[in-house]
């Protein structure tokens, strides 16, 4: 057990000293000095959204303050008149496994309910016969 007047080095600290991998992220405004960003552009605008439909951040993208703030300010506009969506719709064959209440869902529904399907037919095995069949009708013409 560590001693309790020994501090953990947070991760702000930690990182400060060691260098930034990958490419380095810059501001796509800046670098073409544009002078404003246009609403009208979509298919440049669609590159600061996610595939949901939201804004992305700074961090993601690597453009600067003031044109984050301008691509913000189009995105919204161009949502106005209907040149960008809100949202998108999602499926959930879309989602990553194990979000959803579905089947194969994780496990994560309704404390009590059947995992899926109708509960004693799931549970059968497919040679055998099921309630429904097992009960035969014999009519007696006599």
């Amino acid at each position: 057990m560590p001693t309790p007047n020994r501090k953990r080095p947070t991760t702000k600290t930690a990182d400060k000293g060691r260098a930034r991998r990958g490419k380095p992220k810059f501001c796509i405004f800046c670098a073409e000095h544009a002078e404003w960003v246009d609403y009208k552009d979509t298919n440049v605008l669609r590159r600061f959204m996610s595939d949901r439909g939201k804004i992305k951040s700074r961090s993601n993208t690597g453009t600067c303050a003031q044109h984050q703030r301008a691509v913000a300010t189009a995105i919204k506009t161009a949502r106005e008149l209907a040149l960008l969506p809100y949202s998108t719709r999602t499926f959930a064959a879309d989602k990553p496994g194990g979000r959803g209440r579905g089947p194969g869902g994780g496990g994560r529904g309704r404390p009590g309910a059947a995992p899926s399907g109708d509960g004693a037919a799931s549970s059968a095995t497919p040679d055998a016969p099921s309630a429904v069949d097992a009960v035969s009708v014999d009519i007696d013409e006599s």
